[in-house]
């Protein structure tokens, strides 16, 4: 009997203590760990602060999961599961991820830490500085709010909020964006960046500065390790005189080479050009320019600015200050007092001439020169002068049916303040013109040949005429004119080709095939491409 109530006794004893037993060494809350407190110096109670709050001294240390709080004095409240550290803090988790402060709350519960003056955090390579850091453990992300900076061996960052994730290295930034590398500073209102790869993502309008230019981005990346960038919604890069627009933009800051996608706007601020194109590159080193797909040059060094279309098109640099145009395949251009077609043309800023080849056609107001090659002379970007080689048709239209024409081996044509003023010509010259009475009619027909001819024109009628030696020529009155009598061979008037205005120069237009027989008939022509 005396045992049976030993035994009785005995059992009663240990389930009223029980939970005494397991105070501090488990919380049946689902996924909640306790915090242990490993060591300290010293330990007491603060009756007055809290009777339940240790108060430990002393080389303190505690243990939570796999992390370590380390610190010189703290408070620990075991029944809330949570503490306060103060002096010589420091959190190790594994040995990648190490944080410091003066101050941190740690509530083992939500596995929150709040670290709070002198905050580094260190985790491989990377070093975060602030006064203000919570660090959650769950969700192993850290973030300050108050202003804080991230350094690596290759860039220095800084924000006014920013959080970072030891898992994934990545780092978020938000608001007075800066990150400084020993070549380049970008400033940036929403910026990305993985501290292994030094890959920034550019999230909202930036700006990159360096000694070779500036980059005005709002979305891209950006390889700070190899100055690579890509970058996209109508991204900028200045360099020199010189600014790259596109949809997207691929470039190479050591390179010096910047390639465009979509809609891309090279502009030219020394030599007042710019070249578009739904692609194309930009070679610093080089000062080579490219563009194609819709590619189009825009000259806007006068008031009247100059358009011109073609397939592909190339801008070298000569030396710093002049530039080399090249045109290929469908060449059309436009401009208030001049446009033409051709297959190729280049346009040279030192001697301000434009190289007309491949069935060339230039027209001046109610004038249309065609020829073999047309080299057009320009003086301060208004046309001085055209020269054209080998064969050469200059016709005037008059009205309904009626032109006035000259045809030689060469010829040369002055303008004088945009207007026709005078064309000599050379070696097998012939023309029909009209001359006028007062009253503006038509005299008749008049047909000269001679070796060589000059006519001068004021505001586009016929000033005077010039032929020599040993001309030939004669009168036929207009109720006389046949129909062949009217025009010289290898003429044809071309205006449905003519640009009409600086959208018209991107329609093909082919050439009527009567047209295309006569002008590969003509013995001092090229063929033509359709």
């Amino acid at each position: 009997m005396r045992a049976e109530k030993k035994f009785f006794y005995t059992v009663f004893f240990f389930i009223l203590i029980s939970p005494f037993l397991l105070k501090g060494q488990r919380d049946n809350t689902p996924g909640r760990t306790k915090i242990f407190l490993e060591h300290a110096n010293s330990l007491s109670f603060d009756r007055e602060r809290n009777e339940e709050v240790q108060v430990l001294i002393g080389d303190v240390r505690f243990r939570h999961d796999s992390s370590y709080m380390f610190c010189d004095s703290a408070y620990f409240y075991e029944l809330s599961n949570s503490l306060e550290a103060f002096s010589n803090v420091r959190m190790e988790q594994g040995d990648t991820l190490f944080v410091y402060g003066n101050y941190l709350f740690y509530d083992g519960n939500t596995q929150l830490a709040q670290l709070r003056e002198n905050v580094r955090m260190e985790n491989g390579e990377m070093t975060l500085f602030t006064d203000s850091l919570d660090y959650d453990r769950l969700e192993d992300v850290g973030y300050y709010f108050e202003g804080g900076m991230i350094v690596d061996d290759e860039n220095e960052l800084t924000s006014i909020y920013g959080q970072y994730s030891p898992q994934t290295k990545w780092a978020i930034f938000n608001d007075s964006v800066e990150l400084h590398n020993e070549q380049f500073v970008l400033y940036s209102d929403t910026l990305h960046y993985h501290t292994e790869s030094k890959v920034a993502t550019i999230l909202g309008p930036s700006v990159i500065v360096s000694d070779s230019g500036t980059i005005y981005s709002s979305r891209g990346w950006y390889d700070t390790l190899n100055n690579i960038a890509i970058l996209l919604d109508r991204s900028e890069v200045h360099s020199g005189e010189k600014v790259l627009i596109g949809d997207s933009i691929y470039y190479d800051q050591e390179l010096g080479f910047g390639e465009a996608f979509g809609n891309m706007h090279l502009v030219d601020t020394l030599q007042n050009l710019t070249l578009e194109g739904n692609y194309g590159f930009f070679d610093e080193l080089t000062d080579f320019a490219f563009a194609t797909d819709s590619a189009r040059l825009l000259e806007y060094s006068t008031t009247d600015t100059l358009y011109l279309h073609a397939d592909t098109l190339k801008m070298i640099t000569i030396d710093e200050e002049f530039r080399e145009l090249k045109a290929y395949y469908g060449v059309r251009f436009f401009r208030t007092d001049l446009q033409g077609v051709c297959d190729s043309m280049q346009f040279n800023t030192r001697d301000s001439v434009l190289y007309m080849y491949h069935d060339p056609i230039l027209w001046n107001e109610a004038y249309q020169i065609y020829g073999d090659t047309i080299h057009v002379f320009m003086n301060d970007s208004t046309i001085d002068r055209a020269h054209i080689f080998d064969f050469a048709f200059s016709v005037q239209h008059l009205d309904s049916s009626y032109y006035n024409q000259l045809k030689g081996n060469d010829m040369m044509i002055y303008f004088d303040n945009q207007e026709l003023r005078q064309i000599d010509v050379s070696g097998n010259a012939e023309s029909i013109f009209y001359p006028l009475e007062n009253d503006g009619s038509k005299v008749g027909l008049n047909e000269t040949k001679s070796p060589y001819l000059s006519i001068w024109t004021r505001e586009n009628k016929l000033e005077k005429l010039k032929i020599w030696p040993s001309p030939k020529g004669s009168l036929t009155p207009i109720p006389d004119l046949t129909p062949d009598q009217k025009t010289l061979k290898d003429f044809y008037w071309f205006d449905y080709i003519r640009p009409k205005d600086k959208d018209d120069i991107f329609n093909v237009v082919k050439k009527r095939a009567e047209d295309v027989q006569v002008r590969t008939n003509n013995r001092f022509r090229h063929d033509f491409d359709d």
